[in-house]
């Protein structure tokens, strides 16, 4: 059997001290219980906060400028002019039902170009604000690059609309502006993931039919074409030296971004804790993403899943920390007494001269927000498109359903509503972080409650959305769009207030039921009391033997009596 503790305490490796951060899954349409488009991000950050942006559809006249802000410290970094027309955002989707995620692989520093004008962000959000299929995004996406420089490290992109998905890489060039790239359609019926590592291996040189490049613009939209990258993706990698091999045997992930020990273990792994819950071959890569050989059996971009996929698993992913592998969090020295699969920052750290780190699952506590963007061909766009939208940790959040067409984000969740800094007492951000912070002290004590109530709530969503979705498709076709509308960001007013309301309901039953690391008793969905109006003693379950003997190991009779 491998063995978590050695490869902690023997692991030598030279380990990036850039901490990457962000997880996507990507599930097609014929992989899915009901036929929905599913991407999904997580972003984590020490510094984000979790709020839906809002942007609407807006006509704009001609020399009319977008200011283009840097991601991660919000500086302005310049203007590029705004189309004629951009579409409605909420979220990370539009109102087209596109939807997009990210996560960073940084690849070779030295191709950050110092004068590229968007970063990554702003090519997500101005791509959302331009499109009309994920095709047309990944166009636009290099595009922009081509015109202004690309001012970031290298990026991945889940891509995704009603009908198809996308998963697209690109690095800059350094002094050199654009970018090279290269984007892949997921065939119908299979899964992808990324987090944090290149994944795009060798993939189909242009023969005109499946594989394009950037020349050949005017077959986009062509069906059959699976493949579209920068024409000179392999001619730049030769310039550079990343690669001399023969055209056909061009690695991306190999010339842009090699694999080392982090990409494996902490990226790769969490791709393989998802693809592990829907398929039974994953065992063939365990080597490559423990770290013990990262020459041999890198996983493939996508496979086939063994079953089909519904929104609740979805759910689960996003909530993954290794649980049914040995390499399970709660199980290790480092989730304590209470068996957390949580670590404390940061995820390197050093000890006598010798490296280490903390696993890093999917499930996390810095995540600022993450979502599910759900595109459903078989109904009108208006209704089409959702994101399932959470705040903080995935474990302890619940995805609250918000259609892609709202003419007005919530209170709680809207934007300017409190910051990273600023605590407000019905943003939901904030009364997650209060709650979850409980959930931090004393895990495998409280976690069944908050799973119970986390299970009612989007449960509960999902039972309503069928019945508003129908509601909303008939006002569209009774008495048109603005009362569709409408209907929809009232129901998700009421979704928003009921996920806030009942959540700060169980921070206070949990307060109540463990302070002071004692358990009430409960009677009929009460707090008992004695016959005389008292509290019931309370329950006093103390620490598990497994710690105690870690305890007794370590301090030997020093508390013998």
């Amino acid at each position: 059997m491998r063995v978590l503790r050695l490869l902690l305490v023997l692991s030598l490796f030279v380990i990036k001290l850039d901490v990457f951060a962000c997880t996507n899954f990507l599930v097609t349409k014929g992989a899915t219980v009901d036929g929905s488009n599913f991407i999904t991000y997580a972003a984590d950050s020490h510094i984000r906060y979790g709020e839906l942006y809002y942007t609407p559809a807006a006509d704009w006249s001609e020399g009319s400028m977008r200011t283009v802000y840097d991601r991660g410290t919000n500086e302005i970094r310049g203007y590029v002019p705004q189309p004629a027309h951009t579409y409605q955002v909420v979220g990370y989707i539009n109102e087209n039902q596109v939807a997009m995620g990210e996560t960073t692989f940084g690849g070779r520093e030295e191709l950050v170009d110092p004068h590229g004008l968007i970063d990554y962000g702003s090519l997500m959000f101005m791509a959302l604000e331009r499109s009309k299929s994920a095709r047309e995004a990944i166009k636009i996406m290099a595009d922009l690059v081509e015109r202004y420089g690309y001012g970031s490290d290298g990026e991945s992109f889940s891509i995704s609309d009603k009908d198809e998905v996308w998963y697209m890489e690109i690095i800059g060039k350094g002094e050199e502006k654009g970018a090279v790239w290269v984007a892949i359609r997921i065939p119908d019926g299979y899964v992808s993931g990324h987090a944090n590592a290149a994944r795009i291996q060798t993939f189909p040189l242009r023969d005109g039919k499946k594989s394009i490049t950037d020349k050949d613009w005017k077959k986009l939209y062509n069906k059959e074409v699976e493949v579209i990258y920068k024409n000179d993706i392999i001619k730049f990698a030769r310039k550079k030296g990343y690669f001399d091999g023969k055209d056909k045997d061009f690695d991306f992930s190999a010339a842009y971004a090699p694999v080392d020990f982090s990409a494996a273990r902490i990226c790769d792994m969490r791709v393989w804790a998802m693809f592990n819950e829907v398929s039974d071959g994953m065992d063939q890569y365990w080597d490559y993403v423990t770290g013990k050989d990262l020459e041999h059996g890198r996983m493939p971009l996508y496979i086939k899943p063994d079953r089909l996929i519904s929104l609740n698993d979805m759910m689960s992913f996003m909530r993954n920390h290794f649980q049914g592998t040995e390499l399970d969090k709660t199980l290790d020295i480092g989730a304590e007494p209470f068996g957390s699969p949580y670590r404390c920052n940061p995820l390197y750290w050093e000890y006598n001269g010798v490296k280490y780190f903390n696993e890093r699952s999917t499930e996390t506590m810095q995540t600022g927000f993450s979502f599910i963007a759900q595109s459903r061909s078989w109904l009108p766009d208006q209704v089409g498109g959702i994101i399932w939208f959470g705040v903080d940790d995935t474990g302890s959040t619940v995805y609250t359903p918000f259609y892609c067409s709202i003419s007005e984000v919530p209170i709680e969740f809207r934007v300017g509503n409190g910051d990273m800094l600023t605590y407000s007492d019905n943003a939901a951000f904030w009364v997650f972080n209060r709650l979850a912070h409980f959930k931090y002290l004393f895990y495998n004590r409280v976690i069944g409650d908050i799973q119970k109530v986390q299970k009612e709530l989007e449960n509960g969503y999902q039972e309503q959305v069928k019945d508003i979705d129908a509601q909303a498709v008939k006002l569209l076709n009774d008495d048109g769009i603005t009362e569709a509308i409408a209907f929809l960001t009232d129901f998700d007013k009421k979704a928003a207030a009921n996920t806030v309301t009942r959540w700060k309901e169980l921070d206070n039953y949990l307060l109540v039921k463990y302070l002071d690391s004692n358990v009430k008793q409960e009677e009929n969905g009460e707090f008992k009391r004695n016959g005389h109006g008292y509290p019931a003693k309370p329950k006093q379950p103390g620490y598990p033997d497994s710690w105690k003997k870690k305890v007794i190991e370590e301090t030997g009779d020093r508390f013998v009596r």
